[in-house]
């Protein structure tokens, strides 16, 4: 890898102009006594906060250098602050099995505790075969500080299909979700009861980081007793603002915006720009009547269950109301262009559940806006003959991208601002391309030439991930294999979306024999960018003609296995962007056709002035 730089359906609501929530103001008494004990009813379940007292905690961080350790990977990051500062209560550590395959099964913990998403530590088999019950180990973050130390209560190996199939209710990889579990997540689990150490370190909104404590304590000297709480990922506009006054209004509460800023789907606005957003927006409610509060959770993107699952942690952070809209926590569509879950098969489970919740549901269906009437209603109560107009997110990115106007009905001027920062007009739009051949084919040489073109005339940078170099060292380790052929092409197509993400120019030249994974490079990249599939089909009599390591001579003496094209088989591409024989040309003149391509595409400016 080298860097080149040069469901139930949603109730009507009355209509009416909006106002600012109803205030109930406490005593002085009943307010010192509303959060003399913010683990303690009224404003929620009684929290399991997870951190032990001081002396104890620095002493179990002394002993914990001594612990074998764990280096927590983002997600499970994000679990253990949870875990910890006590959002997923009644949870006290990581799922054993028996807690795991019941939440799989029914949706419940083994003592019958309503729970939809599995919270686990899956390890390594290494590490795993080094760990026995009863030993402790040392949790820690990206930089090895201790955060917690886990006592092994359970050892178990799981079955990834059957839990996407169950929790998910797919396999297809489409779904962020099933694709964090199928090819990121390891097969045997740590199991136990966790003791805090530390909060994990943030450095950022630090404001705006409430525990569930810390919340329930400001909700609490505000004096509100009623918090209807929004979920969201995406930046707010006058729709959501409009949507959560209407939710307040009906429920007689006050709003609670939380967005998630830990681990959303991949491809979403980045958290950074996300709030400073909300910030924006929180001066157009009414006075007093909302308050914006970040939540550090990993989203699985799991429809149903999620929202179920949201609303336990909103309860826990002093909620007593939850906004649920069309289509909650839904990541898009199947392979087969279908939606993953119904649209409202989310209201629909937690309104079935929220007596045993002890929160309320507040469905909601999309605000749009009437232009005739100039005025933001829910989609139920649009009238025949209304005109309604409508921004969707595809659309508004590429106003952004070609500095179009962004209409004042459809959001705020500072709103805009922040998105035009960070999303500037004409900004070179990231792209990766991504060969695939035999080996010998000339992918490599190619790819090699289309850099130079590129660097005479661009400073732009450019990431090579070449098939020998990836191989030697962001996949090191892997086999041969189906699974971890696969695996080192998605490591390569995870590398290329952050390249492509950044606006940088990514090409990759693995023989990525396999169209699935080839096509899950193809859904990595373009949540960010272009995606440009060049198949170097060279006839595999070329191929070894050219071979300078024998390796196609070593393979037919069965000295090497399951050698593609020999051993192995090579899936070629449907329908490349572009296809070529890299024995019919030389290779500049075959660079040459791929640079023409990029600038057709509008990827790159014309070669005669200068690459953009």
């Amino acid at each position: 890898m080298r860097t080149f730089i040069p469901h139930p359906r949603s109730v009507a609501l009355a209509h009416a102009t909006p106002t600012p929530p109803k205030q109930t103001p406490m005593s002085q008494s009943a307010l010192a006594s509303h959060h003399a004990d913010p683990l303690n009813p009224p404003h929620g379940r009684v929290l399991r906060e997870l951190y032990l007292p001081a002396a104890e905690a620095f002493a179990l961080k002394q002993r914990s250098a001594s612990l074998p350790g764990w280096d927590l990977d983002a997600r499970q990051l994000c679990d253990l602050e949870l875990l910890l500062n006590g959002a997923f209560s009644p949870l006290d550590g990581f799922m054993t099995r028996r807690d795991y395959t019941r939440v799989l099964d029914d949706m419940r913990l083994a003592d019958g505790t309503l729970w939809p998403i599995p919270i686990v530590l899956d390890v390594d088999d290494a590490f795993a075969a080094s760990i026995s019950v009863g030993d402790e180990v040392a949790l820690r973050d990206r930089e090895g500080v201790p955060l917690a130390v886990l006592t092994v209560e359970d050892i178990y190996f799981v079955d990834p299909l059957q839990e996407a199939h169950q929790v998910y209710g797919t396999t297809d990889r489409l779904h962020p979700g099933v694709l964090e579990l199928l090819e990121r997540r390891r097969r045997v689990h740590l199991g136990g009861r966790v003791r805090g150490i530390q909060a994990p370190q943030h450095h950022d909104f630090m404001a705006l980081r409430d525990s569930p404590r810390s919340l329930r304590e400001r909700l609490g000297a505000l004096g509100w007793q009623r918090v209807v709480a929004f979920q969201t990922r995406n930046p707010m506009h006058r729709a959501h603002r409009e949507l959560t006054v209407r939710a307040a209004e009906q429920a007689n509460a006050n709003v609670l915006i939380q967005p998630v800023v830990g681990l959303t789907k991949p491809g979403d606005v980045d958290h950074y720009t996300r709030v400073r957003c909300y910030q924006a927006l929180l001066s157009h409610y009414p006075a007093n009547s909302a308050q914006l509060s970040l939540l550090p959770l990993a989203m699985r993107m799991a429809g149903p269950r999620e929202a179920l699952w949201h609303a336990i942690i909103r309860k826990n952070y002093g909620a007593t109301h939850f906004i649920i809209g069309r289509d909650h926590a839904g990541p898009g569509k199947d392979a087969r262009g279908i939606p993953f879950y119904e649209p409202f098969a989310a209201q629909e489970l937690v309104a079935s559940h929220q007596q045993e919740l002890g929160i309320e549901v507040v469905p909601f269906p999309a605000m749009v806006y009437v232009a005739n009437r100039d005025v933001y209603l829910p989609s139920n109560e649009v009238q025949a003959g209304d005109e309604v107009r409508d921004i969707s997110g595809t659309e508004l990115r590429r106003r952004l991208a070609d500095g179009e106007e962004i209409p004042a009905w459809f959001t705020y001027p500072e709103v805009v601002e922040i998105l035009r920062e960070r999303y500037p007009a004409k900004a070179p739009k990231g792209f990766a391309l991504f060969f695939t051949g035999l080996s010998g084919s000339g992918k490599s040489t190619i790819a090699q030439a289309v850099i130079a073109r590129l660097l005479e005339r661009s400073a732009r940078p450019i990431t090579l991930l070449d098939g020998d170099e990836v191989r030697k060292h962001l996949s090191k380790g892997l086999g041969f294999s189906r699974e971890d052929r696969a695996a080192n092409v998605t490591r390569i197509g995870y590398v290329a979306s952050e390249v492509v993400r950044h606006g940088g120019i990514a090409i990759c030249a693995p023989i990525a024999p396999y169209r699935d994974s080839r096509a899950q490079v193809r859904r990595l990249v373009e949540a960010h960018g272009a995606f440009i599939e060049i198949h170097v089909d060279t006839a595999l009599e070329a191929c070894e003609a050219r071979d300078r390591k024998g390796l196609y001579a070593q393979a037919r003496a069965g000295k090497i296995a399951r050698f593609t094209g020999i051993s192995d088989p090579y899936e070629a591409p449907e329908n490349p962007e572009l296809h070529l024989d890299g024995a019919a040309a030389d290779p500049a003149t075959l660079a040459g056709r791929i640079i023409a391509l990029l600038r057709n595409r509008g990827l790159i400016g014309d070669t005669s002035r200068g690459l953009r």
